[in-house]
């Protein structure tokens, strides 16, 4: 494990998660890289939320858009920042199910991203969905997707020195105090 900080911010759509944790990045960080993992689409009303997201963060931060690798970002780009924003997991994992990879590669991506973020010489905060207070899917894919993401959390949440849980624009710590 290394010495450096590594936060997972978790909570519902429309909880919060991305406002709470890119106002803690750039509260205390001078120079930040959000990594941004949706792939752009074709779609106009996902276009749109792709921009007022990026609109909602000042000029400051540097943005990487990077669907299915955010660990080359972190190893590749760690003398341009002070911390990386990665937002977020559960989107990564759905770019990796739309390209065809297996689960067991998959979970060896999750495990590599991990052990990246553990060994991190820069901060790392990172946003994902909590996907487990919901309805079990009714469609096998869907109920792969939740699967792989509550796992994907479990191995960030024990690879991360502080995890927090927004409901309600309201940050619960889980793991660590809020510094």
């Amino acid at each position: 494990m290394s010495t450096s900080f590594a936060m997972l911010v978790l909570g519902g759509c429309r909880s919060g998660k991305s406002r709470f944790a890119e106002e803690w990045v750039a509260a205390r960080y001078p120079r930040r890289t959000f990594v941004a993992t949706m792939a752009r689409t074709d779609d106009a009303e996902m276009a749109q939320r792709i921009a007022l997201h990026h609109q909602s963060r000042s000029a400051d931060w540097r943005t990487v858009e990077e669907p299915l690798d955010p660990l080359r970002v972190l190893r590749s780009r760690q003398h341009e920042t002070d911390i990386f924003l990665i937002d977020c997991l559960t989107l990564w994992i759905t770019n990796l199910l739309l390209h065809e990879l297996s689960d067991a590669e998959i979970e060896g991506a999750v495990r590599e991203l991990a052990q990246g973020v553990a060994a991190s010489a820069v901060p790392v905060v990172m946003v994902a969905n909590e996907v487990g207070l919901g309805l079990v899917p009714e469609a096998p894919l869907g109920r792969r997707f939740r699967d792989l993401a509550g796992w994907t959390n479990q191995q960030m949440a024990a690879a991360c020195s502080h995890v927090v849980l927004i409901t309600a624009g309201l940050p619960l710590p889980l793991k660590g105090n809020l510094p």
